[in-house]
């Protein structure tokens, strides 16, 4: 009897310690905790970008900590070369094998729009609360088509001047508040580089500029489009290009006159690594090599907005934006996680903004994050009068014509009247093949 006693006391124990637990359980849990990270299944999302340098180390760091604060989403990145990157990805589109999300510069968003690539995104936003009034009017603007918007703009990356403190303080060209005495239009600009090339040393350049690839290009779309009137590129239904014309010459003609004048050095391959190294006192390039020389030993730099040389503030800047490959097998629970991963990228672009690109969102620009950054407030206005490349299918492989024509002249091969009247020509072949 003592035995039987003893095992039913037992089995009462048992059954009031596994009600204890139970009961214990829901106790703590409660009725509005959310179930367990691991009740759901992980959705996997491929992620592609062309990021290279700091954009690159930047956009990992951030996907990492996406990933550690959502357990149901992971974000997979894929890396590539820009100069692949778009083959790849209409590539990957046509073939059934799109990545989930991807990004994409607005200056090839019209081809991706037209064929039918990318998703519209207004149904998708609005399913996750993105609200589209938040962004900057401008930046906005280059992600909407018909109306409808197409991508989540990241950042907007447009030029900028950097100037080497040490540099210009020696040719008294510094003023009491660290910034750069520069006279008025584009003649004060070429005065400023002309008493900083008569107080440097011989082998340091006044500016710094690659006699190839784009930035000739940058800087002439930049002066055209400050120009009243100017800024044309084509007719009105975009069969021609107007880029033959006077005001797109002088611009031009201005940017030759500063390798003519050797104000920039001739043969500059790597602009970007003459200023890291302090032998360039003025740099007028992207905003994403502010991250870049911030690492830079013993440089004493600043930066501003590229002076107005004309009639108003304008220059060329392009932005990353995030968008949804055209990809029939996406369900609606990818649709969204691929945008509570582009909502939490814009709601924390400050951490964006450390490779120095000046974030989409009005508020981010505004937030204390942001504002602590050392140098990106100083060129944060920027993202209001960036310009744009116009919205053409075939403006990627256009803006390659004009490169090529613009080595051609600051090799001293030809004039820019030659520039413009041959590039139009050849612009004007492309768009009717």
């Amino acid at each position: 009897m003592g035995k039987k006693r003893a095992f039913r006391t037992m089995k009462s124990g048992l059954a009031i310690a596994v009600l204890i637990l139970a009961l214990g359980g829901c106790v703590g849990r409660g009725p509005e905790a959310p179930p367990a990270a691991a009740d759901a299944p992980v959705i996997r999302l491929e992620y592609w970008t062309p990021f290279s340098g700091g954009d690159n180390r930047f956009m990992t760091e951030m996907i990492s900590r996406f990933n550690k604060e959502h357990d149901n989403i992971r974000i997979v990145q894929t890396n590539s070369r820009l100069d692949d990157y778009y083959s790849r990805l209409r590539t990957a589109i046509l073939a059934g094998n799109a990545p989930d999300v991807a990004v994409i510069h607005t200056t090839s968003l019209p081809q991706f729009v037209q064929n039918g690539y990318i998703e519209n995104l207004e149904k998708p936003a609005t399913d996750i609360g993105l609200d589209w009034t938040a962004f900057n009017p401008n930046i906005l603007k280059s992600t909407v088509f018909d109306g409808q918007p197409y991508a989540v703009p990241l950042d907007t990356h447009a030029l900028v001047m950097y100037y080497n403190k040490t540099l210009l303080r020696q040719a008294g060209l510094l003023g009491p508040d660290d910034k750069p005495v520069i006279g008025a239009g584009a003649k004060g600009y070429i005065e400023f580089l002309e008493k900083i090339r008569s107080a440097i040393p011989a082998d340091t350049a006044p500016m710094a500029q690659p006699s190839t690839r784009i930035d000739s290009v940058w800087l002439w779309w930049s002066l055209y489009n400050q120009m009243k009137g100017g800024g044309s590129f084509y007719n009105e239904d975009a069969s021609r290009t107007v880029i033959d014309n006077a005001k797109a010459l002088e611009a031009l003609k201005y940017v030759n006159g500063l390798y003519r004048s050797k104000l920039i050095p001739p043969d500059i391959n790597d602009a970007f690594k003459l200023f890291y190294d302090g032998k360039a006192a003025v740099l007028i390039t992207g905003m994403w090599g502010t991250g870049a020389f911030e690492n830079a030993e013993g440089l004493d730099f600043g930066v501003v907005p590229v002076p107005v040389f004309y009639d108003r503030p304008a220059v060329w800047g392009d932005s990353h934006t995030l968008t949804i490959p055209a990809n029939r097998s996406m369900s609606s629970e990818q649709r969204k996680a691929v945008m509570t991963f582009a909502k939490w990228m814009v709601d924390n672009s400050e951490l964006w903004a450390k490779a120095g690109h000046v974030p989409s969102m009005t508020k981010a620009v505004l937030s204390d994050e942001f504002r602590k950054l050392k140098f990106r407030s100083d060129y944060a206005a920027t993202a209001n009068y960036v310009a744009y490349w116009p919205r053409h299918v075939k403006q990627w492989s256009i803006v390659e014509i004009l490169i090529k024509e613009f080595e051609r002249m600051n090799y001293g091969q030809q004039t820019p009247e030659q520039t413009l009247r041959k590039a139009a020509r050849l612009i004007d072949a492309e768009l009717t093949s």
